[in-house]
């Protein structure tokens, strides 16, 4: 038997550095601690969730392009203000959410900074399409859970 110890898991700094134009698109993903149990898509907790996304851009934290609620994540694509940054941001929203609809998050969470057009269409087609690859809904466009930036409203879009 190998008494090694077992590698232990980085916490990633989750920074926006300082080289990144502002208005810069992340992918993210939030899972909730038990996976493969609807914590999510519940009465009350699914609304809340997506409410909170236009309660966030209001509040500056985060420019929102689209975030799909699933039973036991959470898939986001945003800018976010550089001055309070993704790790403030996030861990807020997060424990917003603990705190008022008893969400039990995994600690952290994935993001991955989208450098192109082309990656930010990848990106988002997939976040559409996770309630049909899951088989939750037929097509993306009967998934309640899903909220999208109204092509209107691109006009006022940080520069990515």
């Amino acid at each position: 038997m190998n008494n090694q110890p077992l590698p232990e898991r980085k916490r990633l700094p989750h920074q926006i550095p300082a080289w990144v134009p502002e208005g810069a698109r992340y992918f993210i993903t939030v899972n909730c601690r038990a996976r493969g149990r609807n914590q999510l898509c519940q009465a009350g907790v699914a609304e809340a969730l997506l409410s909170s996304v236009e309660i966030y851009e209001t509040l500056d934290h985060w420019y929102p392009w689209l975030l799909v609620v699933m039973p036991d994540h959470v898939h986001l694509i945003a800018s976010f203000n550089r001055e309070q940054g993704l790790q403030q941001v996030m861990a807020a929203w997060k424990g917003y959410h603990a705190k008022h609809h008893g969400i039990d998050w995994q600690s952290g969470f994935f993001e991955h900074r989208l450098r192109s057009s082309a990656e930010f269409v990848e990106k988002a087609a997939y976040v559409r399409l996770n309630p049909v690859r899951k088989g939750l809904a037929a097509n993306a466009s009967e998934w309640p859970y899903l909220w999208e930036r109204p092509a209107d409203r691109n006009a006022s879009a940080p520069s990515a």
